[in-house]
């Protein structure tokens, strides 16, 4: 891959986790791991208003990120692949991780004392 094409790729990543840098479109994307949801379904489940919900959705639509389709007047989000919801699961293994680490360290350094 050549220079130019790497830094394309890396602006996209950017604007991909730039995208997902929000605790609500995180819970989004948690709850459409499983399947497709309605705007009310997702509502419903995390407490947020039908704008707010609907305003995340777009967001996360627009880069890619969920595929949506319409029956009659409801419209229901799906995550547009699976990996979407490996890469938060790999995010979550890796933030248990050092939270792991943190805790035995500071462990070691209230024994220390």
């Amino acid at each position: 891959m050549d220079t130019q094409n790497k830094e394309q790729l890396f602006q996209l990543q950017a604007e991909i986790c730039k995208t997902m840098a929000d605790a609500k479109r995180l819970k989004i994307i948690h709850e459409l791991r499983d399947g497709e949801l309605s705007v009310t379904d997702i509502c419903n489940r995390l407490g947020l208003s039908q704008s707010n919900t609907s305003q995340h959705l777009s967001i996360l639509k627009r880069r890619g990120l969920l595929s949506s389709r319409r029956e009659g007047t409801t419209v229901y989000y799906g995550l547009s692949s699976g990996r979407i919801a490996e890469a938060c699961d790999l995010i979550h293994s890796v933030l248990n991780e050092q939270l792991k680490l943190n805790r035995n360290l500071s462990i070691l350094l209230s024994q220390g004392k």
